[in-house]
């Protein structure tokens, strides 16, 4: 829930008509995305996505606004850049900046997120790519991460956040899955598990088992790379599968709710995990916000709750504080024109 009280600069413009002078107020809002952030009281409403091509229609903008979220979580492929020309890629994010719905948006909306891998300047890139520390500043920039914040002063681009107080405290935690990344070999378009591979780098790993010591009722952890389904082919968690077993085991010490978001995809689909310990963790996968698989009739996942979603869409999460034990979250597949694709409980 937004508590906002902006800041408003009011420009007295001189206009003539009719030989007079007549003052005409323009107001300029401007109430930056950190005091957006900080004004939250709590968290009702998220809304998130992935794979949004700057040079690409972009439809859902409207429908996210329409949706009144508390914030918006960037899941990766945030643009397209694929590129080691780091000029080129300001020029893209400037672009995406440029469009007006999501610049509208960005006036009532705070924004937090991290990359995958074509933000972060090569397809399916890990810790090998030579401009993975100036592509993060750029991508900080983007998301206007405040030189305050300490994620500036260390590598990689992972974050976290606190939003609300006592029993409708949220954090929020924002790995990031490419910068310390071991190569994963591929063969005939198939990535084969390396069972010694690491996806976190031993500092991000340290950083997250401090960050999941907390006392908020829920946690949720986004990235770009699906941690849950196991059985595709393609880039996941499970190709590094010692690490994604830590993952898992330092998730199941943690007494809070957690969700899992991830993008990447380009389709949407909702998965439901039961670990070693009975703990019971969900995965929103949110992904094709303006190119998707629509094509695809299946996919192979034993872990998913009801349909996935081939069309573009988007995540939505509402929150419940109303119980007196933990927050009920709805989670929804959403798309465009208010379409609803999936919904499930948690």
């Amino acid at each position: 829930m937004k508590s906002i009280a902006p800041l408003i600069i009011i420009l007295l413009i001189s206009c003539k008509k009719n030989s007079e002078v007549i003052d005409t107020p323009t107001i300029v809002d401007t109430h930056s995305n950190q005091e957006m952030l900080e004004d939250i009281d709590y968290l009702d409403v998220i809304c998130f996505g992935s794979c949004s091509h700057q040079d690409e229609n972009q439809p859902l903008w409207d429908d996210i606004v329409s949706d009144n979220p508390d914030l918006w979580i960037w899941l990766g492929d945030n643009i397209y850049a694929d590129t080691e020309n780091m000029t080129a890629m300001r020029r893209m994010y400037d672009k995406q900046e440029d469009i007006a719905a999501y610049k509208q948006m960005k006036t009532t909306v705070p924004i937090i997120g991290v990359w995958d891998d074509h933000d972060y300047g090569v397809n399916d890139g890990d810790k090998s790519y030579a401009q993975k520390a100036e592509s993060r500043d750029l991508m900080f920039e983007f998301l206007d991460v405040p030189e305050s914040d300490p994620a500036w002063s260390r590598e990689g681009a992972y974050q976290s956040y606190v939003i609300g107080e006592d029993s409708r405290t949220v954090k929020i935690i924002l790995l990031d899955t490419r910068y310390f990344r071991d190569r994963v070999e591929r063969i005939n378009r198939e990535y084969i598990p390396d069972e010694n591979g690491d996806i976190l780098g031993e500092a991000q790993w340290n950083w997250l088992q401090e960050e999941l010591q907390t006392e908020a009722p829920l946690i949720i952890i986004g990235n770009g790379t699906q941690v849950i389904p196991e059985e595709h082919k393609y880039e996941k968690w499970a190709n590094l599968p010692t690490a994604r077993k830590r993952f898992l085991e330092l998730l199941s010490t943690s007494p809070s709710k957690i969700v899992l978001l991830s993008g990447d995809r380009h389709f949407g689909e909702i998965s439901k995990m039961e670990l070693d310990n009975g703990k019971i963790i969900q995965e929103v996968t949110s992904s094709g916000m303006t190119h998707s698989y629509e094509e695809l009739t299946d996919e192979p996942n034993q872990y998913r709750v009801g349909q996935f979603a081939s069309q573009l869409n988007y995540g939505m999460m509402k929150i419940d504080w109303s119980s007196e034990n933990e927050p009920k979250l709805d989670l929804y597949l959403k798309g465009d024109n208010d379409q609803q694709y999936e919904k499930v409980t948690f």
